[in-house]
C-alpha cells in the first residue's frame, strides 16, 4: 500500500482553485513600499493572476488538488 501526499499547508494558505480547476495566485511586490509606485501598478495588485502552467503540476501536488 502506498501512503498517501501529505498537503503542504503554506501553499494551500497562497493558491486558490477555481471553478474550472484552474490555480489562482496572489502577485508579487503588494505589501510594502507601496508610496513609490503607481497607481495603475498598485490597482492591477488586488486581482489575483492565474498560476503558470510550467508551475501548476507542481503546485497540484503540494496542494492535492
Amino acid at each position: 500500500m502506498k501512503t498517501k501526499n501529505k498537503t503542504h499547508r503554506g501553499a494551500k494558505k497562497r493558491i486558490k482553485v477555481t471553478s474550472t480547476g484552474k490555480l489562482m495566485r496572489r502577485r508579487a511586490m503588494s505589501s510594502h513600499l507601496l508610496t513609490k509606485k503607481s497607481s495603475k501598478r498598485k490597482r492591477k495588485f488586488r486581482k489575483d493572476n492565474l498560476l503558470n502552467a510550467t508551475d501548476s503540476a507542481r503546485v497540484r501536488s503540494l496542494i492535492g488538488a
